[in-house]
C-alpha cells in the first residue's frame, strides 16, 4: 500500500515539473523584456543620460554618507554643548550688513537683511586630513549637529532666505573650528524721539543673544572687535546713516541669570529737504498768502473773507496729512510747533480784519451820529476822508442846529500863569497814554492794515530765526 502511494506521488511529481519550469521561464523573460524596453525608452527619452544620472545620485549619496563617518556624527549626542559641564564656550560673531530695507515712523521699527557668521570650535568633529583642506555642507547637516541657538532681542520678524536653496553654510576645518553663515533678514524695534522732527537724528540697534545659554555655558563677542562688523554701500530715501559700530554688554533675567549681547548701533539722520518742499514751503507760503489781505480794501468783504477762509482750511489740510504719517506720540514735535504757530499767524490776519471790519463800522456810526460830515459831502470826498468808496452812505445835508441860550457856550477864562512863556527854539512834547492811543487807532481803523503790513511779516521772520536757531 505505501510502495503504491509513493509511486502514484513520484508519477504526480514528474507530471507537473516540467510545467513549472515552463511557466518560470516565460516569466523571467516577461520581465527581461520589460526591463529591456523601460531601458530603452527612458534612454530615448532623456537622450541616454539616466545611467549618468543615476550614477551621480548614488555617488551624492555615499559622499554624505562618507561625510557623516568622517565627522562621527553618530557617535555623539550632539543635544548637549560642546565641553559640557566645563567653561563657557566663546562663540565669535561677525555680521556684514547687505541692506536696510525700510525705516517706519508709524510703527517706530526699521528691517535689516545681514549676513550673521557664527564661530566657535567643536572637537567632537574634527577629523583626519592630510592636506588640512576644510569640507564646506549646506543645511543639511546644520540639522545634526549643535549650533548656537542666537536669536534678536525685540525682534517682531525674521526669517531665513530659502531660495533656491536655504542660505546656510557649514565650514568644518580638520581642527574642528567651525564656521556657521546664515542670511537673515530681521524687523526689529527701535525706539525713536520725535521731539525734534523732522531736524531729529535716531539711534537705532539690533541686539543678538543667546536663547538657551547663559554666561556660564556660552560666551558671545564680537570676533574682529570694531571690525567685525561690515557694510555694503547703503543709500536710504530719507535718512542718511552717520555711523555703524559695534558694542557689547551684559542682560540680566531675574529667573535665569546674566547673559552675552552683542549690539549693532547705527545713527541716522533725517534728510530735510524732502520736509521742506513737503510742508514748510508751502506753509510759508500759506502764511504769506494770508498778507495780502492787509493791501486789499477794507470794504471788499468777499474778497477778504474768501481769501482768509482758504488760507486756513489750506493749514488745517496740511498739519493733518503731517498727523497721520506719524505715530500718536504725547509730545510736541518740532513740526507741530511750526505748522500750529503758522497757523496762527494765519488765523491772525482773519481775526484782524474783522476788526478792521468792525471799528470802521463804528467809526462811521459815531460820524453819523454826530453830524460831523460837511454839507458838500459827496462820494468823492467820502473815498478821500477814508481811504475807501462809500455807496451805503446819505449824503444829505444835515439841519442846522438851533442857536438856544442854553446851547450857547462860554468859555471861561483861563487862569493866569505863572509860567514863563516857552522861548525861542524850545519844543513842546504832547505825551499820549496808551488808552489814547488805543483810541485813536480804533477811530482811524484803516491805520490797523497798515500796521498788519509790518508787524506780521516782522514777527514771522523773527519766529523763523529763533525756530531754525533752535532745531538746526
Amino acid at each position: 500500500m505505501n510502495f503504491a502511494l509513493t509511486t502514484l506521488r513520484l508519477m504526480c511529481l514528474a507530471w507537473l515539473w516540467p510545467v513549472a519550469l515552463l511557466k518560470g521561464s516565460n516569466t523571467q523573460n516577461q520581465r527581461r523584456h520589460k526591463d529591456v524596453y523601460l531601458g530603452e525608452n527612458t534612454r530615448h527619452k532623456h537622450g541616454g543620460r539616466i545611467d549618468f544620472k543615476m550614477k551621480k545620485s548614488d555617488s551624492t549619496k555615499s559622499l554624505l554618507i562618507k561625510s557623516e563617518q568622517l565627522l562621527r556624527i553618530e557617535d555623539h549626542d550632539f543635544a548637549m554643548r560642546p565641553g559640557f559641564g566645563g567653561s563657557a564656550i566663546p562663540v565669535g560673531i561677525d555680521v556684514q550688513v547687505e541692506s536696510i530695507d525700510s525705516i517706519s515712523e508709524v510703527n517706530m521699527d526699521f528691517t535689516m537683511t545681514l549676513y550673521l557668521r557664527h564661530y566657535w570650535q567643536d572637537d567632537r568633529l574634527a577629523f583626519p586630513s592630510s592636506n588640512n583642506k576644510s569640507r564646506t555642507f549646506d543645511a543639511r547637516l546644520v540639522k545634526k549637529i549643535w549650533v548656537p541657538d542666537v536669536f534678536f532681542v525685540h525682534s517682531k520678524r525674521s526669517f531665513i532666505h530659502d531660495t533656491t536653496m536655504e542660505n546656510i553654510m557649514l565650514r568644518v576645518y580638520p581642527d574642528g573650528n567651525i564656521l556657521y553663515s546664515v542670511r537673515i533678514t530681521v524687523t526689529a524695534l527701535c525706539s525713536m524721539d520725535f521731539s525734534r522732527f523732522p531736524l531729529d537724528t535716531q539711534n537705532c540697534s539690533l541686539e543678538l543673544e543667546s536663547y538657551a545659554y547663559n554666561e556660564n555655558d556660552l560666551m558671545l563677542y564680537w570676533k574682529n572687535g570694531n571690525d567685525s562688523l561690515r557694510t555694503d554701500e547703503i543709500a536710504l530715501s530719507q535718512f542718511f546713516i552717520e555711523e555703524f559700530h559695534p558694542s557689547y554688554g551684559l542682560a540680566f533675567y531675574s529667573s535665569t541669570g546674566w547673559y552675552n549681547r552683542l549690539y549693532i548701533n547705527f545713527i541716522l539722520r533725517r534728510h530735510i529737504f524732502f520736509f521742506m518742499l513737503q510742508t514748510y514751503f508751502p506753509t510759508m507760503l500759506m502764511v504769506m498768502l494770508s498778507w495780502v489781505s492787509f493791501w486789499i480794501d477794507r470794504r471788499a468783504v468777499p474778497a477778504r473773507v474768501s481769501l482768509g477762509i482758504t488760507t486756513v482750511l489750506t493749514m488745517s489740510t496740511i498739519i493733518t496729512g503731517v498727523s497721520a504719517s506719524m505715530p500718536q506720540v504725547s509730545y510736541v514735535k518740532a513740526v507741530d510747533i511750526y505748522l500750529w504757530a503758522s497757523f496762527l499767524f494765519v488765523f491772525l490776519s482773519v481775526i484782524e480784519y474783522a476788526a478792521v471790519n468792525y471799528f470802521t463800522t463804528v467809526e462811521e456810526m459815531k460820524k453819523l451820529q454826530k453830524g460831523k460830515l460837511p454839507v458838500s459831502y459827496n462820494a468823492t470826498q467820502a473815498m478821500a476822508y477814508d481811504g475807501c468808496f462809500h455807496d451805503d452812505i446819505d449824503v444829505s445835508p444835515f439841519p442846522e442846529l438851533p442857536t438856544t441860550p442854553s446851547t450857547t457856550r462860554t468859555i471861561p477864562p483861563r487862569a493866569s500863569s505863572t509860567e514863563p512863556p516857552p522861548t525861542e527854539g524850545t519844543r513842546l512834547w504832547r505825551k499820549r497814554s496808551m488808552g489814547k492811543n488805543i483810541r485813536f487807532i480804533m477811530s482811524n481803523s484803516y491805520m490797523i492794515d497798515s500796521y498788519s503790513r509790518i508787524l506780521f511779516p516782522v514777527a514771522y521772520l523773527l519766529f523763523n530765526i529763533i525756530y531754525w536757531c533752535i532745531y538746526s
